[in-house]
């Protein structure tokens, strides 16, 4: 075998469980469950873009596949199949360890099955592709929020990008503990997946899309798509403590609203279903936060004890 061939029989090679031919031809070959459509989503990792060069490897591969995995709990899809292409500078044996470490164990806590792929000399670059399965139109789109709906969110926001700012030495630093510090940077760089939200929210709710770019950018695709306007409460926004006491100050807005990373999902649904959202996340053990309403128009309104905020930054932009 070619170097190439050595190191993805080495590093990306492992026993599939829903593959009917996986890592090794051609192309891999899957079967679709009857009454299901497939849904597909891809994302590419970029060193010195979405993460520094010099990053843990473990956490990158998960990271890596646990960005796509987020994409699948927002339409509402049981993530099954992954393809992993990857630019490497070099051939570093104890990094690619590390990386399909973290890579795999991400896919075996989701069921992910790595089925093909690629890999090039090159900048550090990881293109994912992931697949799963949705029942034929329950699929939860961006473009089904109703006039008056809620607007719910999962988790908390802005640990990420606190996170970044700490290892960047910037805002707030003086004010984080040891504790505060693990919980961010692991939200930055391990961060999970709502699947299990996701697949619950299935005839419950009428729009989805997770938060990658921040909370206004994507609740924004939702407004768009589906022809609305909306309210937001920033002090209903769930966050850490120390955010949540400077909330006042336009960094920390800038965290929560708008600096992204946070892989959360945000959704949209009638009031009447505010009991069963509850429900359905007690019984999954992932908090959720009502934190506004759908409304006429095609604005989109933060607002703060009582008054409109002004926020410049509306989410991270690739090519802003």
């Amino acid at each position: 075998m070619t170097p190439e061939f050595d190191l993805i029989q080495q590093f990306f090679s492992r026993a599939t469980t829903q593959t009917d031919l996986g890592v090794g031809d051609d192309s891999a070959l899957i079967s679709i469950t009857h009454g299901m459509q497939l849904a597909i989503s891809a994302d590419m990792l970029v060193a010195g873009t979405h993460f520094f060069a010099d990053c843990d490897a473990f956490q990158l591969g998960w990271k890596s596949l646990a960005v796509n995995v987020s994409d699948m709990a927002a339409m509402g899809a049981q993530p099954k199949w992954a393809t992993l292409a990857i630019a490497l500078p070099d051939v570093n044996p104890a990094w690619l360890d590390q990386f399909s470490g973290g890579f795999f164990s991400c896919a075996n806590q989701f069921s992910v099955d790595l089925i093909g792929g690629d890999t090039t000399r090159g900048p550090l670059t990881i293109s994912i592709q992931i697949m799963g399965e949705v029942p034929i139109g329950k699929a939860i789109k961006r473009s089904g929020a109703q006039l008056h709906d809620d607007i719910w969110v999962s988790g908390q926001l802005g640990s990420a990008a606190l996170g970044l700012a700490y290892l960047q030495k910037n805002h707030l630093n003086s004010s984080l503990n040891a504790d505060d510090i693990a919980n961010c940077l692991q939200a930055l760089n391990a961060p999970t997946p709502r699947i299990a939200l996701g697949l619950s929210l299935r005839g419950i709710a009428t729009s989805n899309i997770d938060i990658s770019d921040g909370l206004l950018a994507d609740l924004g695709h939702i407004l768009r798509a589906s022809n609305f306007g909306a309210t937001l409460n920033l002090e209903a926004i769930p966050c850490i403590e120390v955010l949540k006491t400077s909330i006042q100050n336009p960094i920390t807005q800038n965290y929560v609203l708008a600096a992204g990373d946070d892989y959360e999902l945000c959704f949209t649904a009638p009031k009447s279903a505010r009991k069963i959202i509850e429900s359905i996340a007690q019984q999954i053990n992932c908090p959720v936060s009502l934190v506004g309403e759908i409304h006429i128009g095609n604005d989109l309104k933060v607002m703060y004890q009582n008054r409109q905020l002004n926020i410049s930054k509306k989410g991270f932009d690739h090519f802003g």
